[in-house]
């Protein structure tokens, strides 16, 4: 099943579950594809002692997850971003229609 992910929350709580189910998702060998949108661009500045976002980013890397972000919210945040590639909503619009599934956080 292909499925399409949406961040836009920075809720440490949340992003961490979203994470944990999209890493579940490729080692049940599920293609998933995630776009950063809004506050979602801001992932790598999650921090908690809970829970742990940045190793489930690190996990969903090493699964060869995809993901793309959001470059006008990325360009109104004046941020440098690394995390991935920079897309448009034409890139998200093509996520939508690609997946069988989506799911916004």
């Amino acid at each position: 099943m292909k499925i399409g992910i949406i961040f836009s929350n920075t809720d440490p709580e949340l992003v961490w579950n979203a994470l944990r189910f999209a890493n579940t998702a490729l080692l049940e060998e599920h293609e998933v594809k995630v776009f950063l949108l809004g506050q979602g661009v801001e992932i790598e500045n999650i921090k908690s002692e809970k829970f742990n976002v940045k190793e489930q980013l690190e996990k969903f890397n090493q699964l060869s997850g995809h993901m793309l972000a959001c470059g006008t919210c990325i360009k109104s945040r004046q941020m440098q971003f690394d995390v991935c590639p920079i897309s448009t909503m034409k890139d998200m619009l093509k996520l939508v229609e690609e997946s069988d599934r989506v799911l916004t956080f």
